[in-house]
């Protein structure tokens, strides 16, 4: 079964039947908003049923959009959280990627600042290699990205979509080796983006991004995991109560291939290993179960078939 990420827009009154639809249909919920009398559903569904679930809404008022960040954890890097490097445009390329379904953690460097000192160390590396992919969202010169980059990407494991003021071909000609997505044309601003040529821009980093993660989901698909990260999610939410009293938005937060779960390491692990998911088959038996470098969560990294030769 194909599944594609969506996002339903809609009113509060009667959005049930399309909660229940959605579930019946073997999909995922994977993130609900409620502002106002607006409901927003981020979901997994069957791709033969998008249809489907557009003809059961549009009676409701409601709206179906195909999401391709739905189901993606992204972080956003920038050299430094101090106004030199972040007047505007980090904040905004997250705030873009957020309204494209995608969850989105920002990551300023305590060493990226200056030619010769820019560096990235082991837990800015780790934390970066916990999500889907990273945005680096760099500066306005060509030779200051192309001294720092080499530094800043050392060691990091994930896709890298690479943004700067030069055109996107110069930042292709400078970067070597090459990097999965380049984005040119958005350096730092000191104003919010909203002149229609830099909506643009933001656009085009959204179809980039996109595109590589598009990518990575076919490279997953010839060896695919052991089980679905919206399935692992239902479980969880269903069998470790605690995770409901987690006062954060996304208690379980969805990845391409595993998940993140904001309870203790020290006091759930143990528990979430054990965790049956289907006739004897455990958590343990196909994720490993880590200490994240986010706080003291959980990140869940789902084995593929070949390792376990298990699909649940």
């Amino acid at each position: 079964m194909i599944f594609v990420p969506i996002t339903y827009k809609g009113g509060v009154f009667r959005h049930d039947e399309v909660v229940d639809l959605i579930e019946d249909l073997g999909g995922y919920i994977v993130q609900k908003h409620m502002i106002a009398q607006e409901v927003v559903l981020q979901c997994l569904v069957p791709k033969e049923d998008v249809e489907l679930i557009r003809t059961v809404g549009r009676p409701l008022g409601g709206e179906v959009t195909v999401a391709p960040l739905v189901g993606t954890e992204i972080a956003v890097v920038s050299p430094s959280l101090e106004i030199h490097h972040l007047p505007h445009s980090s904040c905004d390329v997250a705030e873009y990627l957020r309204r494209a379904g995608a969850k989105t953690n920002m990551v300023g460097l305590a060493r990226g600042f200056g030619k010769r000192i820019a560096n990235l160390n082991v837990e800015e590396r780790d934390t970066i290699n916990e999500h889907d992919l990273a945005v680096y969202v760099l500066g306005n010169f060509e030779v200051c990205i192309e001294e720092k980059f080499p530094h800043l990407r050392r060691g990091i494991r994930v896709p890298i979509v690479l943004t700067g003021a030069p055109p996107t071909d110069r930042l292709k000609a400078v970067i070597d080796p090459p990097v999965e997505g380049y984005v040119g044309e958005m350096g730092r601003l000191m104003h919010r983006t909203k002149r229609p040529e830099e909506l643009s821009v933001l656009d085009e980093m959204v179809e980039e991004v996109a595109r590589v993660l598009d990518e990575r989901r076919a490279a997953i698909a010839k060896d695919p995991l052991s089980v679905s990260p919206a399935r692992l999610m239902d479980v969880i939410l269903e069998k470790v109560p605690e995770v409901r009293a987690v006062t954060h938005p996304t208690p379980v937060t969805v990845q391409m291939a595993g998940l993140r779960v904001k309870l203790s390491y020290e006091s759930f692990a143990k528990e979430l290993r054990a965790l049956e998911i289907e006739e004897g088959v455990t958590v343990g038996d196909v994720a490993d179960v880590l200490p994240s470098k986010m706080r003291n969560y959980i990140w869940i990294r789902i084995k593929p078939f070949s390792e376990t030769n298990t699909m649940v």
